[in-house]
């Protein structure tokens, strides 16, 4: 069994852990091993699909959730310390399926080969879609392995109105504080977007120059 094999036999022991995650759509494997060359030490980079509205909930729960089963990767991890964790850099909403631009050689050969782990199969293939057109590929997938569990579905119950739009609004607000504490290298060229429909935290894009320039 080869590295990335074994990683992804690895990832599948935390399958489990996604059944507990409330507003959490799907999730799609990007990173290393969707490009198909993990390292010993890779951690495992994720795309989670959120509702709409729910956006800092779902992260917040993605985070206790994983942070509790010891499996988070977090700012202050090493290279070595992030071994097989999950690193949440991205999350997206319905009206931010399609990656904002630029659509570079490293965007579009990420997307072209990103790994649907799971969720619903009708939002996936949504996500897909929505970017077909620059990634110059149309992919339909089946046969996802669904992620629910009586935690998930009672938690979207009880979080869907009202009380859930308090919570939301509260939780944004305890993860901004100590989003704004982290003080970006701008040398890294980071990519960071934080909105109530995307979240992304990719504050180190060189290796995304240096894979355009030696592709």
């Amino acid at each position: 069994m080869g590295i990335r094999e074994d990683k992804l036999a690895r990832l599948e022991k935390l399958r489990p852990l996604f059944s507990y995650l409330p507003f959490v759509d799907f999730s799609l494997i990007a990173g290393s091993l969707a490009f198909g060359n993990p390292k010993e030490t890779s951690d495992f980079d994720l795309i989670l699909g959120c509702c709409e509205k729910r956006i800092w909930t779902a992260r917040f729960s993605a985070i206790l959730i994983f942070s509790l089963a010891g499996v988070r990767r977090g700012s202050k991890d090493t290279k070595e310390s992030s071994t097989d964790k999950i690193c949440l850099n991205h999350f997206v909403t319905p009206n931010t399926y399609r990656l904002r631009e630029p659509h570079n050689k490293y965007w579009q050969e990420l997307y072209k080969n990103l790994i649907p782990f799971a969720g619903d199969q009708g939002k996936i293939n949504s996500f897909l879609e929505a970017n077909a057109d620059w990634v110059g590929e149309k992919r339909k997938v089946k046969d996802i392995k669904e992620t629910k569990s009586i935690f998930k579905t009672l938690k979207e119950f009880f979080l869907g109105g009202l009380f859930g739009d308090l919570v939301e609004r509260s939780l944004k607000f305890i993860q901004l504080k100590k989003i704004n504490r982290h003080i970006l290298d701008e040398s890294k060229k980071p990519r960071v977007f934080i909105s109530d429909e995307e979240l992304e935290f990719h504050p180190n894009t060189l290796r995304i120059e240096e894979f355009i320039k030696n592709n």
